[in-house]
């Protein structure tokens, strides 16, 4: 039977569209998955939308499944939820009917190898699990910056990613987190989910542990002052094309500091040995059970109006946590 599919694609920078291609026959050991939603990780997906990726990251910048090339056209995205419909035999049970979460871009029905799908675990819901691939994020960067009882940590940006860090490390015994964010919206959403806030940086903060995941300099600016003697940031942000000044000749020197960036793409060197990405998917959809979590949920529209969401994302995005896309059903 001949199927269509519908798209989201950036034709050039700044403008998106949905556009229509057949679906070819589904190869052997190919799942077919009918998408239920999708989410904007509004951070990446802006700086992709305006075409900011540089040139010497290309290639690293690519996401599974992705067509077409920066800066356009190409198909982006990696947060997609949805039901399959057709499976091979194996594995049993079947996985046909079951909920999934893959890393795929934007699209209404799409076939991948059925190891690139992880079933969502009892107690997730499909509008739930479009998190998935910000908790990951959160998860390595928490594993890059090895937090232990006890410590003091400033997470310094309230997006996505900046509050699950928070709420990872909130869960630490005796740890002690703050959120800081210029944004006083974001002070709801950290109550809601137990995490101190401010819209400054604590005074003396004198932190053992500091998270950047402002996408702001100078937000990391704030992050190295927040930091004690021999303390660590983690460096989440990524600025693409823009160039970030230090005021370097401060205190960073004298208090010994250590600036480490993370990656979600790249799983920590002590835990490769015995972590892939797909174990490191399942934990973070199992994190994702934690019904306070749709906090981070800001807004839902509907796949059609995605080329003019992703354009008010892309040049405003102020008060707007993970956007949700919702696909039409039979």
């Amino acid at each position: 039977m001949s199927r269509t599919v519908r798209q989201f694609w950036i034709r050039t920078p700044g403008q998106g569209e949905i556009v229509t291609s057949p679906l070819g026959p589904r190869e052997t050991g190919d799942v077919l998955v009918r998408a239920l939603y999708s989410g904007i990780s509004r951070g990446t997906e802006a700086l992709v939308f305006r075409g900011e990726v540089p040139p010497s990251q290309h290639k690293v910048m690519r996401a599974p499944f992705q067509e077409g090339d920066f800066p356009g056209p190409v198909k982006y995205g990696y947060s997609s939820v949805g039901e399959v419909l057709e499976a091979p035999e194996e594995p049993v049970p079947s996985l046909v009917g079951r909920q999934v979460f893959c890393l795929h871009p934007h699209q209404d029905l799409y076939q991948v190898p059925s190891r690139a799908v992880l079933v969502l675990p009892d107690g997730l819901p499909a509008e739930r699990a479009v998190l998935a691939a910000n908790m990951e994020t959160a998860l390595n960067a928490v594993w890059d910056a090895r937090p232990t009882v006890g410590d003091r940590i400033v997470v310094i940006g309230g997006g996505v990613v900046g509050l699950l860090v928070a709420w990872l490390c909130k869960q630490i015994p005796a740890s002690r987190v703050s959120l800081v964010d210029v944004d006083p919206s974001r002070d709801e959403v950290a109550r809601r989910l137990g995490i101190e806030f401010s819209d400054d940086t604590p005074a003396g903060a004198d932190a053992d542990i500091v998270f950047h995941a402002s996408g702001n300099p100078e937000g990391l600016e704030a992050a190295l002052s927040a930091a004690g003697v021999e303390g660590t940031v983690i460096e989440l942000s990524w600025y693409g094309t823009r160039s970030v000044p230090l005021a370097l000749g401060e205190a960073f020197h004298s208090r010994r500091l250590t600036l480490r960036s993370s990656q979600v793409g790249r799983i920590p060197v002590d835990r490769a040995p015995r972590w892939d990405h797909s174990r490191r998917l399942g934990v973070a959809l199992h994190l994702l059970r934690d019904e306070r979590l749709d906090v981070l949920i800001s807004g839902e529209t509907d796949f059609d109006t995605l080329p003019e969401m992703m354009a008010r994302l892309a040049e405003n995005g102020r008060g707007v946590l993970c956007h949700r896309i919702r696909y039409a059903q039979p």
